[in-house]
């Protein structure tokens, strides 16, 4: 069973290889239609990858902040392919900085940020999230700043919550379900599956002081609760 979950997961990152260098071309020749392109590749993973998605509820159309659990590559996937909006990600430079790759995210404008110069980082966030929410981006970032387990969400960091607070941004929870069981590049495994994306109420900061804590918790009973209609089905 083992050997197959490899080879799924060296065949994935095979088309991975393909379908991003072809999409990247793309946004390069028609600069003005990279969401379209982003789009259309993302949808079409659930071919290549091969899972099949739930969607429970529905985007608040005035979020401007996204924050959503991480554990696996596909979770990037599914916010790029079904979010309705055009999505400015909070990215480490470190993708950024790939040769020719690197293009998926300086093409499209995604928010470039150094974690060895926070200070530094912070200030040119700020800057970065003001300048696409003028273009009528919404952002999307993980509070957790790395990757799950897919069961226990990770404490979260601080930087969501001085953007939201300091640029007085509506949040859109997201909740992702069993992605890391579907693709996971940490042990270089993939597999067939059913995957779970849930839309959580939106979040005004300035209603509630202790809304980031009551998030995370909101976040983890939602990711227990769908893990545990999974694994009854």
């Amino acid at each position: 069973m083992l050997i197959f979950q490899k080879i799924k997961a060296v065949l994935i990152l095979i088309q991975m290889v393909i379908t991003v260098s072809i999409t990247i071309l793309f946004m390069w020749l028609f600069n003005d239609n990279h969401w379209y392109f982003r789009k259309i590749w993302a949808k079409l993973q659930s071919f290549f990858i091969g899972y099949k998605l739930t969607i429970k509820g529905k985007a608040d159309p005035e979020a401007k902040l996204v924050l959503i659990n991480h554990q696996s590559m596909l979770d990037i996937i599914l916010l790029e392919g079904y979010y309705p909006d055009n999505i400015a990600w909070v990215a480490k430079k470190e993708i950024a900085k790939m040769r020719f790759f690197g293009q998926i995210l300086t093409l499209p404008k995604m928010i470039i940020v150094d974690r060895e110069d926070r200070r530094k980082s912070l200030v040119k966030l700020f800057k970065d999230v003001k300048e696409r929410l003028v273009e009528g981006r919404v952002i999307a970032m993980f509070p957790e700043g790395t990757r799950g387990d897919g069961k226990t969400l990770l404490p979260f960091k601080s930087g969501a919550k001085l953007i939201a607070e300091k640029l007085k941004l509506k949040i859109q929870p997201v909740v992702v379900v069993n992605t890391r069981a579907i693709v996971d590049s940490q042990n270089f495994v993939a597999n067939k599956g059913e995957v779970v994306l849930v839309y959580l109420d939106a979040i005004d900061p300035s209603q509630d002081k202790n809304w980031f804590e009551k998030l995370r918790t909101n976040m983890q009973k939602t990711l227990d609760d769908e893990l545990k209609l999974l694994s009854d089905t």
